[in-house]
């Protein structure tokens, strides 16, 4: 018989996580700071809590998905948090992306209580938390992995157990320097093609597919040229990850020369007001210096 399962935070990825975990059968509570976003899924057979601390009591295992570290402290740990009505034996799943040395002291405190966790940080944006086809990168301990395997499968379609307990969130954000730093590649390559009077279209059916493919190219290459900015992932939701990046390379003493570079460029695009569009539209910020955009002729 499957667990009872808890969900805290229903945002732009969190909704998706949980849609899936419905439509394979599970039983969900969920809640939400903001109580109307539950409304949907206790529609389709969600129970609803009135804090993360009832979430605890009525689940065996709680999953969090929620914007930054401090979100993530405040619905395990806060006042009315998940580890006063969590009981011995039961699991925490942090799915949010954080501060590796916060995670662990996250951990330590759930653990002395009997309260087993695991990082498991997720890539994939919008489209994978929809598709349940995330990717989950997975720290903590192996009996754990395996108890929560089930659900993990409902949501994502890369899972792996990448080693202890935080290492999920360093790979996290191995993860998303690729991201960034290849959007930044994709985003010199469009307005090279465009400034050199090259079918934008073309141009990504000819590269996509090859040595130079990726990931952002392929899905968001074609919503930059048609001038298509909604977000799989936010400028601002990027920009709090790569603080963490960059905190945590300062601490190890090695550059991130192009995450930086990135920093700053999505920096200049939140001072325009657009924190909350797409991370693809990083592309502007180098439009701006080229004074042309990559887009079809037809929506210029």
């Amino acid at each position: 018989m499957s667990e009872k399962i808890g969900f805290v935070g229903l945002g732009i990825m969190g909704r998706g996580m949980v849609d899936n975990l419905m439509q394979a059968g599970f039983d969900v509570t969920v809640w939400n700071r903001t109580a109307s976003r539950m409304q949907p899924f206790v529609e389709k057979g969600a129970t609803a809590a009135d804090s993360p601390k009832q979430v605890g009591e009525l689940c065996d295992i709680i999953i969090t998905c929620v914007s930054d570290t401090p979100d993530v402290e405040a619905v395990i740990l806060g006042d009315n948090g998940i580890i006063h009505g969590a009981s011995e034996g039961n699991l925490v799943i942090d799915m949010s992306t954080i501060n590796p040395v916060n995670t662990l002291e996250i951990a330590k405190q759930l653990n002395a209580k009997g309260i087993a966790m695991l990082d498991a940080p997720i890539s994939g944006g919008s489209e994978g938390a929809a598709n349940g086809t995330l990717s989950i990168m997975i720290g903590g301990a192996e009996a754990d992995v395996e108890r929560a395997q089930p659900y993990f499968e409902a949501m994502g379609k890369t899972i792996t157990h990448v080693g202890e307990q935080s290492a999920g969130q360093t790979v996290k954000l191995s993860n998303q320097i690729l991201c960034v730093v290849n959007m930044l590649a994709a985003s010199e390559a469009l307005l090279f093609a465009k400034a050199g009077g090259v079918d934008l279209e073309k141009m990504l059916q000819a590269v996509t597919g090859g040595a130079a493919g990726s990931w952002m190219l392929a899905n968001r290459g074609p919503q930059v040229i048609r001038d298509d900015w909604r977000p799989g992932f936010t400028i601002d939701l990027q920009q709090k990850d790569l603080r963490l990046v960059m905190g945590a390379a300062d601490e190890m003493g090695i550059p991130v020369i192009g995450t930086a570079l990135c920093f700053n460029l999505y920096r200049t695009l939140q001072a325009q007001g657009h924190g909350g569009d797409g991370n693809h539209s990083i592309v502007r910020a180098l439009e701006a210096m080229a004074g042309i955009q990559a887009r079809l002729e037809d929506d210029e």
